[in-house]
């Protein structure tokens, strides 16, 4: 890639020792797989906002829709002092051009969701909040594509936020040189993938393209972002998916032999079937690109979204 995606991320995540008894919770996928292709800007909430390390922890009580921060030996309520510093602190991050942000879950500070909310006067918790600079950061970007350690355990979550973030890094440097000619090829090359994750979005896209005029304009810019990023951020299905392999497949239908078609067709059954993960038909169809020097499919960031030692089609 052309240089790392910038991604914020909790700064226990990355093995810094800023827990409220001075530990962290070190993930080594993320920093030993995916470090090798992002830039971390790492975020610790409470020693930032000036808590130290080691200090009294904390959960939030009260209502889930606005929860206080307590401490919960002394009861002390930081919950301004913490809303003050996020306030500040997501202000900073929009220079940083972040394309997303891995939080550490159950943090009542960073927890993305189903963060524990303690009621007032005893009894369970219930898990129906956000952590208290999660929640600011997610309503200053609306739309960037966040997930939590825990969430990323989960392959289809996991490739999900990874291809949204390249691709999104990939979408600023086109949309930051404001040439209508380059968010036409853009599109064109995203088209598939898009269509993978929602129909009406890539019908939708398509056509603001075709008829864009002013595809370099702010205006029009802003309007392809938000709909771009509302369409990655549904999980790709096998059905949608299987369409576009048969869409690619069609390329082929005048360039290789019978028995190599119905290979192609056999092995993405196998996948709608749930035999074989996507990189199987994807790596055979890579394979014919190749061979038969298809320029448009060879462009498709559908067949290659990510690092392949990223390993994120491997699932079934």
């Amino acid at each position: 890639m052309e240089r790392p995606v910038r991604l914020g991320v909790s700064a226990c995540l990355l093995g810094q020792p800023v827990r409220y008894d001075g530990g962290h919770k070190h993930d080594r996928w993320i920093t030993g797989v995916l470090g090798k292709h992002v830039g971390f800007v790492p975020v610790c909430p409470e020693v930032e906002a000036g808590f130290g390390v080691p200090r009294e922890s904390m959960r939030l009580v009260g209502d889930p829709g606005a929860p206080r921060l307590i401490a919960n030996r002394s009861g002390q309520d930081f919950t301004q002092r913490m809303a003050d510093w996020a306030r500040r602190r997501v202000e900073e991050l929009s220079t940083e051009n972040l394309c997303g942000f891995i939080f550490k879950s159950g943090s009542p500070s960073s927890g993305m969701e189903r963060v524990k909310i303690y009621p007032e006067k005893g009894g369970m918790a219930v898990r129906g909040g956000s952590g208290l600079f999660a929640k600011a950061f997610m309503e200053r970007f609306a739309l960037l594509p966040v997930e939590d350690e825990g969430r990323l355990s989960d392959a289809r979550l996991r490739e999900n936020f990874i291809e949204r973030i390249f691709v999104l890094r990939t979408w600023r440097d086109v949309s930051s040189a404001r040439s209508a000619g380059a968010v036409v090829e853009f599109h064109a090359r995203h088209k598939l993938l898009i269509a993978a994750h929602s129909q009406a979005h890539a019908k939708r896209l398509g056509g603001l393209v075709a008829n864009g005029k002013e595809a370099s304009s702010p205006g029009f810019l802003g309007l392809y972002e938000r709909l771009l990023l509302e369409a990655l951020s549904r999980i790709a299905t096998v059905p949608r998916t299987v369409n576009v392999l048969h869409h690619i497949l069609g390329y082929f239908r005048r360039l290789i032999t019978a028995d190599e078609r119905q290979e192609l067709e056999e092995v993405v059954d196998d996948y709608r079937k749930g035999f074989v993960p996507l990189i199987v038909p994807v790596t055979l169809i890579n394979h014919h690109v190749r061979v038969q020097g298809i320029e448009y499919l060879a462009r498709q960031v559908f067949l290659k979204p990510h690092p392949l030692d990223l390993k994120l089609r491997n699932y079934y």
